[in-house]
Parts: structure tokens; C-alpha cells; sequence
């Protein structure tokens, strides 16, 4: 027995790894030499570039097999971004004027895979708020009119029900309505009557029938991508802005996109999120519950640059008193946060004065603004429109620009109910001073980011507070 325990303990010698196994004659050298490290010498790294909105760019050297979410996550802790789970990698192909917002457990290998040699298409990374605005607030995305439920379907159903019915494999919410369809190899475009299902898109030779004999299959989604037009109505006539196409992965060009145009942008969003449920299900679901669960090796989940958990408990206190107290009110306490940062920045900018003087406050309110975030200085409508579409049409994105129309006034552009408007900020002097307002002098400003800052906080004339600004971020 001792001899057989003896033996026993030699045999089991070789599964300690030894740090020098090509000095080692065992036969089990070559089985720990090559078991020691199996992931660093499977996974393959590549290099890829991705830009951002003011076109810089970054190399990064990334593992073959990351997903979209790792590299923002990458790229947030590069560059000390705060995480607010909106970042996103976008695909565009500068050739067709198509782009679309890779979803986050896509691998971006297999992304550039289906790129041709000759073209220049770019990967960017900004932020879109309506990502997954879907699950939150499902009632601005599958209106009525649009929508039907299966016979079985017994009453009314809830728009949560309606996420529940998409992500079910048992039933299926059918969409419904009229698309601009392209025809096949030709310029013209023709409207029709489309019907989304679980098999696929159709579309009705009939009028709006939905008999069987009268539906005609046009596409499914397993093999291809759903891209958003940018440029639709320059490059290929589609009638109306709001166009979307499908992309198979292994296209060989244009003449293989399948092209359709909403007549609004309320359409447009119902098909192509409704399609993204048909496609993805219920992983759409889980990136939305577990942003930070990817499948490669780069996933940096501890280290987010978020605030501390002990500001959480923080409260407002009241120091102006012989006696200090907690601010318990609400809305006194936004109030006297409001007053404080004025009081410092009006401070901090006759500091910033080089000759020592003092500035006026009509100058400096004339300029104080461009240092801000959410101000572009000189741009257009239609490219402040493309802005707030890229950040998603959420209720509350907005930025400030110069009027092209009044060089003296600006505009604030925001997004409502998958609208973009556009409202005028206009100067006002009284009594040698300059203010600035919305809503025709009934609320002045001394000047534009406090004009932010309380809209920020109160609707006003707006149809709602304004919630994530557009900015042009570097890498």
C-alpha cells in the first residue's frame, strides 16, 4: 500500500504546470506547454479606428472577438467618459449614405467582415439616447393605428404587453401600414401596403388585404441588416426623408439593398423597432437589463468612472443662518442650487478678467455660452436636425445654435414626440442691459446657460424640459 501511494503521488506530478517544460523530457511536456495558456494563444488581436463626431479618431487594438458594448467601454474609460449606458457604435457606409447603431452584442470583427476592399466606411462612437427608449416608454413607439393583436388576443392589451407579445415565441404583434417600396432595378418608387410578422415582411397585391393569395414575401432579417437612409431622397429619389433599407450581410452593392420610405418619422421608428424585436428578441431585452455582459475578455466592470456611492445620501443644507438646516423642500432646494452657480459663475468671470477690471454683464453674457457643451456655433437647420437624429429622437435632446436667418438672435432645437422644433432665443435690452428669452420678455435671462439651467429644471413655454445636449465629443 505504501509503495502503491508512492506511485500514485509521481503520477500526479505532471499536472503541475512547469515554467520551463521545452527543458523537460516527460511525455506530458508537450500537453502542458500547449495547456498553460489557451486563451492568450487563441484569441487573435486586430486593430480598428473609430471616430467621433468632430472626426478625430482612435486605434485601438482590440481581441478578435469584442463586442460594440466593450469597445464604448473601452473607449469610456480612455477618455473618462461617464457611463450613462447611451454610448453607442454606429456603422456608416459613406458610399450607399446608410448607417445604423450596432447593437451591443454584435461582434465588430464580424461587422468589418462584410465590408468591401475599395469602401471608406467608419465606425463612430457617440451617444444615443433612444437606444432602448422602447422599453421604457413603449406608448411614443407602436402607435394604434399600426398595430394589431392575434385572434386569440382576448381584449385590450397594454402597451407592457406589447413588449411581452414581442419578446414571446409563442405570439406576435402583426404591424401594419403603407411603405414607399423601391422597385428592383428601377428609379421609381411605388407605394404599398406592408405587413410585418414573425415570418417575415410582406407586402398586399390588393389594396390592404391580408388574405394569403394576396401577400407577397419581401423580406426577412436573419441574413441581413436593417440600415437607416441618410441620404435617400440625393442618392436614390426616395420621396420623403424618412427611408430605411435591408442590407444582406454579403452584398454585392446597391442593386441588392431593399429599400423602403415612411411617410413620417413615427412610421419609420415603429417598423424599425419592431423589426429589431423580431430579429433580436429577447437579447435585446438582456443588453437593456445587463448593459455591461459582453462575451469577450475585455469588460473593465468595476472601474467606471460613476459618482460615489456616498453622495447618494447627501442633502441640501442651508448655511446663511446663525444656525445651519437641512433644506427639506424640494423645490427651494433646486432653487438655492440654481442662485448658488450663478453667484459663482458671475464670480468666476470678472476673476477671469486679465486686466483686473470688471466686465460687464452684457458682454460677458454675450459669450459665456460657447464654452458649453450643447452650443454649436455656426451650423445649419438640417445639420442641427442630423445632429439630434443621431443622438436619438428622445423627448428632451436638444442644442443651441446661431440663428443663420438673424445674426443676432439663436435657437434652440429640441426633440418632442419624434419631432425636432425649433424655437427662436431672442435678445431683449432694458434700461442698458441685455437679456435673453423664449417666450417674448415674460422670462429673461441674463444670458443662454442660465436660460438652459431653467429649462433644465421647469417646461415653461417648451413642450418639455430639455434633458440630454448634443455635443461634438473627441477621441
Amino acid at each position: 500500500n505504501r509503495r502503491k501511494k508512492k506511485d500514485d503521488n509521481i503520477l500526479e506530478i505532471p499536472s503541475i504546470p512547469n515554467p520551463f517544460p521545452e527543458l523537460c523530457c516527460s511525455p506530458f511536456a508537450s500537453v502542458l506547454s500547449a495547456s498553460l495558456l489557451p486563451k492568450a494563444t487563441s484569441r487573435k488581436k486586430q486593430v480598428i479606428k473609430v471616430y467621433s463626431e468632430d472626426d478625430t479618431s482612435r486605434a485601438l487594438e482590440v481581441p478578435s472577438d469584442i463586442t460594440a458594448r466593450d469597445v464604448c467601454q473601452l473607449l469610456i474609460l480612455k477618455n473618462h467618459y461617464i457611463d450613462d449606458h447611451s454610448w453607442t457604435l454606429f456603422e456608416q457606409l459613406t458610399h450607399t449614405g446608410l448607417g445604423r447603431a450596432i447593437e451591443d452584442h454584435e461582434l465588430v470583427m464580424e461587422v468589418q467582415s462584410n465590408w468591401a476592399m475599395e469602401e471608406e466606411n467608419k465606425l463612430y462612437f457617440r451617444k444615443n439616447y433612444a437606444k432602448y427608449e422602447f422599453f421604457k416608454n413603449p406608448l411614443s413607439f407602436f402607435p394604434d393605428h399600426m398595430i394589431s393583436f392575434p385572434s386569440e388576443t382576448n381584449g385590450a392589451v397594454s402597451h407592457s404587453g406589447v413588449l411581452q407579445m414581442f419578446l414571446s415565441s409563442s405570439t406576435y404583434p402583426e404591424i401594419h401600414g403603407y411603405l414607399h417600396a423601391k422597385e428592383q432595378g428601377k428609379k421609381s418608387w411605388k407605394k404599398l401596403y406592408f405587413l410585418l410578422r414573425r415570418s417575415g415582411l410582406y407586402f398586399s397585391t390588393k389594396g390592404t388585404s391580408k388574405e394569403p393569395r394576396h401577400l407577397q414575401f419581401f423580406c426577412e432579417f436573419s441574413n441581413s441588416d436593417m440600415y437607416m437612409s441618410l441620404t435617400g431622397k440625393k442618392i436614390f429619389g426616395a420621396p420623403t426623408n424618412y427611408g430605411f433599407c435591408f442590407k444582406p450581410n454579403k452584398s454585392g452593392g446597391t442593386r441588392d439593398l431593399k429599400q423602403l420610405c415612411a411617410d413620417d418619422e413615427q412610421s419609420r421608428t415603429c417598423w424599425m423597432t419592431a423589426i429589431r424585436l423580431l430579429k433580436y428578441g429577447m437579447q435585446l431585452y438582456q443588453n437593456y437589463m445587463q448593459p455591461y455582459q459582453g462575451r469577450s475578455g475585455c469588460r473593465p466592470l468595476n472601474v467606471t468612472p460613476m459618482r460615489s456611492i456616498s453622495e447618494n445620501s447627501l442633502v441640501a443644507m442651508d448655511f446663511s443662518g446663525h444656525r445651519s438646516r437641512i433644506i427639506e423642500n424640494p423645490t427651494e432646494a433646486l432653487s438655492v442650487a440654481v442662485e448658488e452657480g450663478l453667484a459663482w459663475r458671475r464670480r468666476g468671470c470678472l476673476r477671469l478678467n486679465s486686466h483686473g477690471s470688471p466686465i460687464a454683464m452684457s458682454n460677458m453674457g454675450m459669450s459665456i455660452h460657447r464654452s458649453q457643451s450643447w452650443f454649436h456655433h455656426k451650423i445649419s437647420r438640417e445639420e442641427a436636425q442630423r445632429l439630434i437624429l443621431q443622438h436619438g429622437l428622445v423627448d428632451g435632446v436638444f442644442l443651441v445654435r446661431d440663428s443663420q436667418s438673424n445674426p443676432k438672435t439663436f435657437v434652440l432645437s429640441l426633440s418632442h414626440g419624434l419631432k425636432i422644433k425649433h424655437f427662436q432665443i431672442v435678445p431683449l435690452e432694458d434700461d442698458g442691459k441685455l437679456f435673453y428669452t423664449l417666450d417674448d420678455g415674460h422670462t429673461r435671462f441674463t444670458d443662454l446657460i442660465q436660460l438652459v439651467e431653467f429649462y433644465q429644471l421647469n417646461k415653461g413655454v417648451l413642450p418639455c424640459k430639455l434633458k440630454h445636449y448634443c455635443a461634438r465629443i473627441a477621441l
